[in-house]
């Protein structure tokens, strides 16, 4: 069976011009590594990935694999990730199944595959959005997504989130970690701010490309910022 992973990871001091190389030279080696079908490298902003500037300490490796045998291989043995592993202050892994995807990334469709999962209302999730923001829209895009985005940090029952990009302004992604079903529908549902960006956003086709994605989080290991974002709430490694 298929098998997602999101690795996060900041760099150590001095190690900012060693990070923004990989994005250029990781892909080639990336693109041979068996049993990867999927990957995207992705840059951080400022304010936890949310801000227009770049946050040159702090970048994402997402991947899908044939299974999950071929990831605990790369992550185990290949010596492009050790490189990453010696240069990186922390980092922290994300075992995850998707349960809903919609949209394209790149005109694929990534996480469209069956899992035998179960999506328990009170299990943590973890939701992906990713679009490519037409130019002439970036404008309004920042005007109303940054400072909203930014706030969902601080919504109830959300453990993580972080804004990450494949291209500085108009290649944009936010990944968000919840305690639950329930509370990522109330944020959803209820903030007025994130239903104000939805309708925006149709109504004034800011992008040529998005892709909306739900995942059941089967497995967290590492840290973020200090610490394991879902620490208690998992019954412990795959």
């Amino acid at each position: 069976m298929p098998h997602t992973t999101l690795t996060v990871f900041t760099l150590k001091a001095g190690q900012r011009r060693w990070g923004l190389a990989q994005m250029g030279t990781s892909p080639p080696v990336l693109r041979r590594v068996p049993g990867l079908r999927f990957f995207k490298l992705l840059g951080s902003g400022a304010r936890n990935g949310f801000g227009l500037w770049p946050n040159l300490d702090r970048y994402g490796f997402m991947a899908v694999w044939e299974d999950e045998a071929a990831a605990a291989a790369f992550f185990a043995q290949h010596s492009l990730w050790q490189g990453y592993q010696d240069r990186s202050a922390e980092q922290w892994t994300l075992q995850l199944a998707p349960i809903k995807a919609q949209g394209l990334w790149d005109g694929q469709t990534p996480f469209d595959y069956a899992t035998t999962m179960p999506a328990a209302d009170d299990a943590p999730m973890a939701v992906l959005t990713r679009a490519s923001i037409s130019w002439p829209k970036t404008r309004r895009f920042w005007q109303f997504v940054e400072p909203t985005s930014a706030a969902l940090a601080d919504a109830a029952g959300v453990r993580a989130a972080i804004g990450l990009g494949e291209l500085p302004v108009v290649r944009q992604a936010t990944f968000s970690v919840w305690e639950s079903t329930q509370a990522m529908q109330q944020y959803a549902y209820r903030d007025a701010r994130h239903r104000e960006v939805i309708v925006l956003t149709r109504r004034e086709k800011w992008y040529s490309e998005e892709l909306f994605a739900r995942f059941r989080v089967l497995g967290s290991a590492g840290t973020l910022d200090g610490h394991d974002p879902l620490a208690g709430l998992l019954l412990g490694p795959r």
